[in-house]
């Protein structure tokens, strides 16, 4: 028996072995099979032909190709990888009867881009096969499917015997139909005018194209595929040699000999003789030894450098919380946002906007631009003299009764508009209002971000950036309200291009605004803080944050700089000395919830949204927010995992007695 059955690895289509190989015998298996040559050199033999494999490079075995290897370094160390055929074939439907091709025989030809993606892939499965981090089965299949559609636009064996069937899916359909077919009915009599009638062409054209395109004609390659297919009953069976010329297509025994020696440069006995053995010793012909998949990693590294699973740390973090601990510090939350233009606040959805902000963040100042333009009416009658404060009263109404101070920026307003404010509305309002225009900001300790913001402000790399900032820097960021469009803006799309808004302009909520709301549920006394964390105390109860990773740098949010192999973090909390029973709450925010963001990109990213795409965004706009009940206890252990650039936030609101 040849044939070889691959044993996947749990759950997963998938098995990886790192081996040095020197002898393999003739077999075949049902798996797509990949070599990667981690180091020194191995030939391989696929059906007819024989390669050199050095380091770096790689080959894909089809299914139920016949395969050997054999080397002369004892050094060598290869990467196997099977994958289950009927893996791709649930996204793909013509998957089984795909075939792949790389280019083993010209010196350098592995050194495109191509190339260097497939070893990346093949890396990353590799590194989650060994390191089994959270969700690995999930990354695995991910990559793995990534990967196949990266051989299927890449790898596929008729893009690579004639290149132009590249540019013409139309053409390149046609021929993957034509050897599809030969593949399925070789064993049968297939015929050029069968085929030529089936595709609507004359049997001159395709017998021209067949041998452009496959180096053959029409009968060489019908017969090569009944050539190879033969070698499997000539190893795998009793049949005899005319048997199993008529089991693959051949009208005479003659005729099966002679094109089995143009292949293989012997008859079919004769390579019957030279490789047919029984199981027994074939396992005794085999010289392989397996080493531990950990063993690869020095090999690929390079290639994972920046994968952002890399490099992971597999311990849990563990923290000890005693909530009688004594407070080490206070806490101030946000309290100032820059209400931008305060036009928009004549428009119905951006009343809603703030609306939603003071009640989810409650901010309690607010810094209002452009309250005496033009945009806002106040102008009347002859000469510009006359001033109407309607609209002016209606935004201040409104910002009244969002419990907000107005902070109004006064530069560049005539003096006498100014007096004519202050007189107006000291009567409007029971407060001062001059003090309103003489606000002393400094006395917030706020801190302004730049204009030249990177794009990366819609995403959720604030998040970590913003949190850390206020827990640990005590750098009070100010945040706009809502994204602001001016001429200056350059558009790709209705939804994202930077803005530093909390809000995008057509009213979708940043993750940048779920960092803002975290805080905003903190309590005022910080009884513990470290790095990626803080545990605040209120007179509702306590608070634990939690975030990864545990700082951002400001050349991140100017300058577009991904951060660097960024993993999730698990995080075991021991809370000591609960007095009493806690309803918990916690708030998961991470690409996949609350990162509106992360999911326009999964949906194209779209230039405009359509209602369809409306709603699926919109059900991952949240926080993944959960409830359960803390019952009193010596120690209550809490465990978490907080995704990279992602926040956890734990609410313990105390229970009172029955």
């Amino acid at each position: 028996m040849r044939k070889e059955y691959v044993e996947y690895l749990k759950d997963l289509p998938i098995d990886i072995q790192l081996a040095n190989i020197m002898e393999y015998p003739f077999h075949w298996q049902d798996s797509i099979e990949i070599l990667f040559v981690l180091k020194g050199t191995i030939t391989i033999g696929v059906e007819n032909e024989t390669f050199t494999l050095v380091e770096r490079e790689i080959e894909i075995i089809n299914p139920n190709e016949v395969l050997s290897i054999e080397s002369k370094d004892p050094d060598n160390l290869v990467i196997i990888i099977d994958i289950e055929p009927n893996f791709f074939e649930q996204y793909y439907d013509d998957a089984k009867d795909t075939f792949y091709y790389t280019n083993s025989s010209d010196d350098n030809a592995q050194e495109t881009e191509e190339y260097y993606e497939l070893r990346k892939y093949l890396s990353i499965l590799i590194y989650e096969a060994i390191s089994k981090l959270d969700d690995y089965e999930d990354s695995i299949e991910e990559k793995l499917l990534a990967m196949m559609y990266h051989l299927l636009n890449n790898f596929h064996y008729l893009v690579y015997e004639e290149e132009d069937l590249k540019d013409d899916e139309y053409q390149l359909e046609r021929y993957h139909r034509i050897v599809k077919y030969i593949g399925n009915n070789y064993m049968d009599k297939v015929s050029l005018q069968d085929i030529a009638e089936k595709e609507f062409l004359t049997t001159q054209y395709l017998s021209y194209k067949l041998k452009e395109i496959f180096g053959h004609s029409f009968y060489e390659y019908l017969n090569m595929v009944r050539v190879e297919e033969s070698t499997k009953l000539l190893l795998d069976s009793d049949l005899n040699i005319s048997e199993i010329s008529l089991e693959v297509g051949f009208s005479h025994v003659r005729y099966y000999n002679k094109h089995f020696k143009i292949h293989y440069n012997m008859t079919p006995m004769q390579y019957r003789n030279k490789y047919k053995v029984n199981r027994e010793e074939l396992e005794k012909l085999k010289d392989i030894k397996y080493f531990d998949l950990k063993d690869a990693i020095p090999y690929i590294y390079q290639y994972l450098e920046d994968y952002e699973r890399y490099h992971f740390d597999n311990r849990i973090i563990k923290l000890d919380i005693d909530l009688n601990n004594e407070t080490i510090d206070e806490f101030h939350k946000p309290n100032l946002i820059n209400l931008g233009d305060i036009s928009l606040l004549l428009e119905e959805e951006n009343m809603k906007i703030l609306k939603e902000i003071q009640n989810q963040i409650r901010f309690k100042y607010c810094i209002i631009n452009r309250l005496f333009s033009s945009d806002m009416d106040i102008y009347k009658g002859k000469n510009n003299r006359f001033i109407n404060w309607t609209r002016v009263e209606n935004i201040l109404d409104l910002i009244k009764k969002m419990k907000l101070t107005p902070i109004i920026n006064t530069e560049g307003v005539e003096e006498h508009i100014l007096k004519e404010f202050i007189s107006n509305f000291s009567y409007v309002y029971d407060v001062d209002v001059e003090e309103w225009l003489n606000f002393n900001i400094d006395e917030l300790s706020p801190y302004f971000l730049k204009e030249e913001i990177s794009p990366l402000y819609d995403t959720i790399d604030m998040v970590p950036f913003i949190l850390y900032s206020y827990t640990n820097e005590k750098k009070r960021i100010v945040p706009n309200m809502i994204d602001e469009i001016t001429k200056e803006t350059y558009l790709t799309n209705d939804t994202f291009f930077g803005g530093n808004g909390i809000f995008t302009s057509n009213y979708l909520n940043k993750p940048s605004f779920y960092a803002y709301k975290f805080l905003s549920l903190l309590g005022d006394d910080i009884l513990y803080r470290g790095e990626g964390y803080v545990v605040t105390k209120s007179d509702e109860g306590y608070q634990i944050l939690m975030f990864n990773p545990v700082e951002v740098t400001e050349e991140t949010i100017y300058r577009g700089k991904t951060q660097d192999k960024l993993k999730s973090m698990k995080v075991s909390l021991n809370i000591y000395n609960m007095e009493g029973d806690f309803q918990i709450t916690k708030y998961d925010l991470n690409k996949s919830h609350g990162s509106i963001y992360n999911k326009w990109v999964y949906l194209g990213p779209p230039e405009r949204i359509d209602n369809t795409q409306w709603d699926l965004l919109d059900e991952y706009v949240h926080p993944n927010v959960t409830f359960y009940y803390g019952k009193k206890s010596t120690v209550f252990n809490v465990l978490t995992n907080i995704k990279p650039n992602g926040a956890v936030l734990f609410t313990l609101n105390s229970v009172p007695n029955q």
